[in-house]
C-alpha cells in the first residue's frame, strides 16, 4: 500500500488544484483557487499554507503580498478620467459598504449648507430601494 493511498481525497484534490494553478499559471486558475481551497481544506490548513507561502518570500514581497490579499474595497476615489460622475459611479461599484458610507458622510459634511439642502431634496425625491 502506497502512502498516497492514505491521503484523504480532499487533500489530494486541493494539492492537485494548486499544482494546476502553478502549471497553467493563468489568472483564471489562480483566481479560482480560493474557492477550491475553502471547499477542500479547513481554516487551519489554509492558514498554514498561506503562512508557509509568505515565509518563502523575502520580507518586502511577503508584506506586499499579504497587504494585497487583505485589501478589500475600492480604496480612495481616483482622479476622473472621463467625468466626475462616471468616476464616482465606477468607484462606488467596487466600494465596500463602509467605504460608501464614510465617503458619503464626509462629502455631505464638506458641502455648503445650500448644496446640502439641495442634495437632501434630491435624495428625498427618489424612491429608496
Amino acid at each position: 500500500m502506497s502512502v498516497s493511498q492514505n491521503i484523504p481525497d480532499n487533500i489530494k484534490r486541493a494539492a492537485r488544484s494548486v499544482g494546476y494553478a502553478l502549471w497553467l499559471d493563468s489568472e483564471d486558475e489562480w483566481c479560482g483557487l480560493p474557492v477550491i481551497l475553502r471547499a477542500r481544506l479547513d481554516e487551519r490548513q489554509r492558514a498554514a499554507l498561506a503562512f508557509m507561502a509568505l515565509k518563502s518570500l523575502d520580507r518586502d514581497k511577503a508584506m506586499q503580498t499579504a497587504e494585497a490579499a487583505l485589501h478589500t474595497g475600492a480604496g480612495s476615489p481616483q482622479a476622473p478620467l472621463f467625468g466626475v460622475m462616471d468616476q464616482a459611479a465606477f468607484w462606488a461599484d467596487m466600494a465596500e459598504p463602509e467605504e460608501l458610507e464614510a465617503y458619503c458622510l464626509a462629502s455631505f459634511n464638506a458641502m455648503q449648507r445650500p448644496r446640502q439642502a439641495a442634495f437632501l431634496d434630491f435624495v428625498r425625491g427618489r424612491a429608496v430601494a
